[in-house]
């Protein structure tokens, strides 16, 4: 560690900060370190106070469940007020933060999530707010995939010809015509009778005979390219060679649950890419077909109106970080005690100075925010109180590096059981940064059970989305935002999808996002942005809200329903448990391996039945704290849960055998770090502060970094 004034600095950290984040911006390095030190010693015991009330807040829950087994609703909701868990619902109000990007206020899109500590992932992450629809439905399962359309091999006609024909069904959808259907349209130019002409608003190339033509629709742009002599316009009647959609039009960048960054190191590795992407000089070299290639950010998109005049688009999706919560540590920074600094007053520091890059440009020569603000989705808080501490940390930052006020805004996801009842009274703590809310099911439910431990055991992992609790969440997330004047002025987000090779049941159920009155939702790639683009243009969100806004579908009732088994669980099957065992098991140890083994914090891994789910760290705290919940109200035992451990350890090292930088777990189970993580996960699960899997993840990756 070396000395910085009265900080220790990591020596990786310090020569990223010296060398690359700092050097042109309008202030001292010294500035900088003083304000960081200043901030850990003015801020740090809060940080730990409100840590210690989580922890006696959870205490005093515990003790309530086991004192009163068998209770009612209200008994339990005057508990939670007396003890302070439920806050006092603030007056009617209306949040205001001011220069919103369009891409979060006004248009409805989809929303990518990527590890910023892999540069390949982060600069296409960026680069998916345009994507080729016909490249996105010729290569997954949305268009049948067996027989004379099979895309195996090389280039299929027949599946070429089912992609045009999707594409233009598409386009009847979008920007139907006056009459008749674009099938049927042998010329596109700038004469195309449309429907509502205002929807044609541009082109490129020659006036009476463009290469592509712009469209709009409920705010997102529609690119038709045209070119008879490609190989895919020589076989379209109108010389179509591809339709291009705007895509993502914002991605979160995270710092948090898909990457595994446990030292200075790592931070400066995660630091380094959000920097590049803020520079707008980030690039990441790979080998396809044998070829190296070169990955840097899109340009932004040039047209000409139908008035002549310019058109520029942004090539890139509107760039959001996702920092750490209040709970974590960093060795990377320490202070003058000795005491590791709170990983989120470091995480804010970091990015906040990296995005000045960006910021200190003119408008028009800005790569991200052309409204001037820094988004920071925020994660894993506790109430208003820890929303308002966020927001303190923020008014610290900008008063650091001479920002107005309230230039950084704050996402909130809503993914803890606190924050959910609370939600009013969180978002009204930060109504004047505050541009996003957002559900997330598995966090959600993790917190949800680890909260709830000694009230009995839980219901089966697959039966949980049917209970009262979660579909009142859901619809209590929409409903706080909209009451509280999101619409129009900030994002409202559902979760992941999580099968990114089921791209058919994905556009077959995730409208349902969108007829919440969701503005956007999470996928797991650019070519499940591009697909879920067309639920957009499908469905005028903006409408949704507007009637969603006079309904109310969610009662504290339901939230307050503790999601515990029928008859105690008594009536599962042996088949049963083991079934439940198996499937958390292996979806554990094949998340974890990876971690621990490999650095490895976001990736397809398979299930039980081997179907590739995208995965973060919300899988595990689920899965480790529904297996903790089953062992503390002994619905399985210690040597059951063991033997199903060592079991799931063979399966998945069979399904990782391809893998030549895999570390088989059961050839020396005693001397895999990863399977003992995993094993701590599970056995030392209900101890962990709310159920995170972070202080066991960080320590075990650490051991095996020294190995």
């Amino acid at each position: 560690m070396t000395k910085q004034l009265g900080l220790r600095i990591d020596p990786a950290l310090l020569r990223f900060a010296t060398q690359d984040l700092l050097p042109g911006l309008p202030f001292k390095a010294e500035v900088f370190w003083a304000s960081l030190e200043e901030t850990l010693n003015d801020l740090g015991p809060k940080n730990r106070a409100l840590l210690e009330k989580r922890t006696a807040l959870q205490d005093k829950i515990q003790a309530w469940h086991r004192a009163n087994p068998n209770y009612d609703r209200a008994s339990y909701r005057a508990f939670l007020t007396e003890i302070g868990y439920l806050a006092p619902s603030p007056p009617s109000f209306t949040i205001n933060p001011e220069n919103i990007d369009s891409e979060i206020a006004e248009v409805a899109g989809a929303q990518l999530v990527v590890p910023v500590m892999n540069a390949r992932f982060a600069l296409n992450a960026a680069n998916a707010r345009w994507g080729s629809l016909y490249d996105a439905l010729y290569g997954t399962d949305v268009i049948d995939q067996a027989g004379a359309l099979n895309p195996a091999g090389p280039y299929n006609p027949a599946r070429g010809a089912a992609v045009i024909a999707y594409g233009r069904r598409f386009l009847d959808q979008a920007v139907p015509l006056a009459q008749g259907h674009h099938q049927d349209v042998e010329i596109y130019n700038l004469n195309l009778p449309l429907k509502n002409p205002d929807q044609l608003i541009g082109f490129k190339g020659d006036r009476d005979a463009p290469t592509a033509l712009l469209f709009k629709n409920n705010g997102l742009h529609i690119e038709v390219q045209i070119d008879a002599s490609s190989p895919i316009g020589s076989g379209d009647r109108a010389g179509v060679k591809d339709i291009i959609l705007e895509a993502a039009l914002t991605t979160i960048q995270d710092c948090e649950d898909s990457v595994a960054a446990v030292d200075g190191a790592d931070k400066a590795l995660v630091y380094g890419n959000w920097l590049g992407l803020m520079r707008g000089d980030l690039v990441a070299e790979l080998t396809k077909s044998g070829k190296a290639h070169i990955r840097k950010l899109a340009r932004d998109r040039t047209y000409v109106g139908l008035a002549g005049q310019p058109i520029k688009l942004p090539g890139r999706a509107l760039l959001l970080v996702r920092n750490v919560g209040h709970l974590m540590t960093t060795p990377a920074i320490c202070d003058k005690q000795g005491r590791e600094a709170p990983e989120g007053i470091v995480d804010a520091f970091f990015t906040v100075a990296a995005a000045l890059h960006d910021m200190q440009r003119p408008i028009d020569g800005r790569m991200n925010s052309r409204a001037g603000s820094i988004y920071i989705v925020k994660p894993k808080m506790h109430g208003p109180e820890e929303v308002s501490f966020a927001c303190e940390i923020f008014d610290r930052v900008e008063q650091a590096f001479g920002l107005t006020p309230n230039t950084i805004k704050i996402g909130l996801m809503d993914e803890e059981r606190r924050t959910t009842l609370n939600l009013p009274a969180c978002i009204h703590a930060a109504k004047d940064r505050i541009f996003f809310i957002n559900t997330g099911f598995l966090d959600r439910t993790g917190d949800e059970i680890h909260t709830s431990m000694a009230a009995g055991p839980m219901v089966r992992k697959e039966d949980m989305r049917t209970q009262p609790w979660i579909r009142a969440y859901e619809a209590w997330n929409v409903e706080a935002g909209l009451r509280a004047g999101f619409a129009g002025r900030a994002q409202i987000g559902k979760g992941m999808w999580a099968k990114p090779d089921e791209m058919a049941d994905m556009m077959a159920t995730k409208m349902s996002h969108l007829q919440a009155g969701a503005s956007t939702a999470w996928v797991p790639s650019p070519t499940a942005a591009t697909l879920h683009a067309m639920h957009y243009h499908q469905i005028n969100v903006r409408d949704v809200q507007t009637i969603r806004a006079r309904e109310t579908c969610a009662s504290m009732d339901d939230l307050l329903t503790i999601p515990c088994a029928e008859q105690g669980g008594r009536d599962w099957s042996a088949a049963d448990r083991q079934a439940e065992l198996d499937n958390n098991a292996q979806g554990l140890l094949g998340y974890v391996v990876r971690w621990i083994d490999q650095g490895i914090g976001c990736s397809k891994v398979p299930d039980i039945h081997d179907v590739g789910l995208m995965e973060d760290r919300a899988t595990l705290r689920i899965s480790s704290q529904h297996m903790a919940n089953w062992l503390a109200h002994g619905i399985v035992s210690h040597e059951q849960v063991m033997n199903t451990l060592v079991k799931m350890a063979k399966v998945v090292d069979a399904q990782n055998a391809d893998d030549p930088a895999y570390e088989a777990m059961s050839d020396n189970l005693e001397g895999s770090i990863a399977f003992r993580a995993a094993c701590d996960l599970v056995f030392k699960g209900g101890e962990q502060p709310s159920g995170y899997t972070e202080p066991l993840l960080h320590a075990h990756r650490l051991k095996k970094k020294a190995t």
